[in-house]
């Protein structure tokens, strides 16, 4: 009989262990947190997200709701759902703007819109949205630990951005639509003129104009080039263009 009360009662264990089914009804506030939080770091994200989620209605504005709120988004980011934890950060942002939790889900909102940003080639919504974010979290917290992280994404993205206007140009510059190139190699240009492919945008209008035979533009831009990349691998070839220009416009007067 002992034996049979043994094997039984080895038996509930293993149904209720492999369940996970403890009575958290009558946990309080924190204890279901530190609940909830344990199957977070047993990376049970799953259970750990009904977990925050049941504790958020049951305990609504108490003192661990920033908690809960804060973890049910790296839950969501630990699980690859970006756009719920995107959603859960930026409910904490706004719902709970005094919680402790504000810069690091700030954060966080931008990494999840960081994960979803796709190859350059592709609809870039989502880069925007991160960098916008990033940049809203710089702006806010200046003096957090990871502003620098925060700065090399945004170049990183900003980088990708440009290479999209760049290729567009380019494409455009070979179905000789002369226009809409020159648009596109002024976009990145003037907007990402902090990145690897502005001096290349430059470079290529200089050529483009002088194929069209706008020698004065070529020129001016030319000179533009000469003065803001004095350390670019083409510095020397844009010298040259810049020589050949100024023979043809002076034989021309």
């Amino acid at each position: 009989m002992l034996k049979k009360l043994l094997v039984f009662g080895f038996l509930g264990f293993i149904i209720t262990s492999c369940s996970g089914s403890l009575d958290t009804s009558n946990l309080t506030a924190e204890e279901r947190l530190a609940h909830s939080k344990k199957l977070y770091e047993d990376e049970d994200y799953e259970e750990a997200a009904k977990e925050f989620e049941a504790l958020l209605l049951q305990y609504p504005g108490s003192a661990v709701s920033d908690d809960a709120q804060f973890y049910l988004g790296m839950t969501r980011y630990k699980r690859g759902e970006y756009i719920i934890g995107a959603y859960e950060f930026s409910k904490l942002i706004k719902g709970m703007p005094t919680s402790e939790f504000v810069p690091e889900a700030q954060y966080m909102l931008a990494e999840c819109y960081y994960q979803l940003s796709p190859d350059y080639s592709l609809d870039q919504k989502y880069t925007k949205k991160a960098i916008e974010e990033f940049q809203v979290f710089i702006d806010f917290f200046p003096l957090d630990s990871k502003v620098a992280d925060a700065e090399k994404k945004i170049n990183e993205m900003n980088d990708k951005l440009a290479r999209k206007e760049f290729d567009t140009a380019r494409i455009y510059e070979k179905l000789e639509y002369s226009k809409a190139a020159l648009k596109y190699y002024d976009n990145v240009m003037e907007i990402y003129h902090d990145t690897k492919y502005a001096p290349l945008a430059h470079y290529n209008k200089i050529n483009l104009l002088v194929s069209k035979n706008r020698n004065q533009e070529a020129l001016d831009a030319a000179n533009s080039f000469l003065q803001k990349y004095p350390n670019d691998s083409n510095f020397s070839s844009v010298e040259k263009i810049k020589a050949s220009l100024e023979s043809k416009i002076s034989a021309s007067n």
